[in-house]
């Protein structure tokens, strides 16, 4: 299949559509498995898994071997960009879970600079005034919204900020995330997942980088799912904290 993709767009066109939706159907709904671990219960997985076959047919149609980036690694950003424009469009969040969810975020972003460390649970409750059993409902609820996408992120050239699909386009090796390396966004997140929490860290690690879901990782930490959730989410509103903080240090550094 790979040597099929490296050839011309016309190539997997002629392969049809339905054929190309059946081979990488498993792919589709690994994403929109994983998107929607994050999300409320009321969201329905077969609404992403849709979007996600939206994505691949747009993949299919816009797809450029001449730009040298791999098929499979391109129908990936596609079909999770569909996924994520479909959940934008439906607005799934309610007012209730983004207040929530910025309650939790500038509660975090105040006891971290105050303190100099990010705030432990306990810390967390009494700022907010709640039991340490509310606050991790609250931890839970939240786990939807406080995402850092790919999609959301805008990289650095020079002075001007740009849409991270055009890096995509504008690629010439093989792996559009290589395109990263040495950048000063991976360095930063580097530093900023390094100063996490071990916990907090090797959840990250297990779930991103090792392809891990929440029970497994469960199983290697000896805690609950749920706990694994709310520590994934903590870890990502740290470090979601510290991008704002850098982007507007930046910015006023530049005023």
């Amino acid at each position: 299949m790979e040597n099929l993709l490296g050839n011309e767009s016309d190539d997997l066109r002629e392969q049809g559509g339905e054929e190309l939706v059946l081979e990488y159907l498993p792919l589709i709904q690994r994403i929109a498995q994983r998107i929607a671990s994050r999300l409320p219960d009321n969201v329905d997985i077969n609404d992403l898994i849709n979007s996600g076959v939206i994505g691949l047919i747009d993949a299919i149609s816009k797809f450029d071997p001449s730009r040298k980036i791999k098929f499979k690694t391109y129908a990936e950003i596609r079909i999770r960009g569909a996924i994520l424009d479909e959940l934008r469009a439906q607005d799934w969040a309610s007012r209730s879970l983004r207040s929530d969810s910025n309650l939790l975020e500038n509660t975090y972003n105040y006891l971290e600079q105050k303190l100099g460390r990010p705030a432990e649970d306990e810390e967390m409750a009494e700022a907010l005034g709640i039991s340490l059993e509310e606050f991790y409902k609250l931890l839970s609820k939240a786990k939807g919204i406080s995402l850092i996408n790919f999609e959301d992120l805008h990289f650095e050239n020079g002075e001007e900020l740009r849409d991270p699909y055009e890096f995509v386009r504008l690629l010439e090796g093989d792996d559009p995330f290589a395109l990263f390396k040495d950048k000063e966004l991976h360095t930063f997140l580097v530093e900023a997942i390094d100063q996490l929490p071990e916990r907090e860290r090797l959840v990250l690690s297990l779930y991103y980088f090792e392809d891990l879901n929440l029970k497994e990782i469960g199983l290697i930490m000896g805690v609950s799912e749920s706990r694994v959730c709310q520590l994934r989410t903590k870890a990502v509103i740290h470090l979601k904290n510290r991008t704002r903080r850098a982007r507007l240090a930046k910015k006023g550094m530049a005023s």
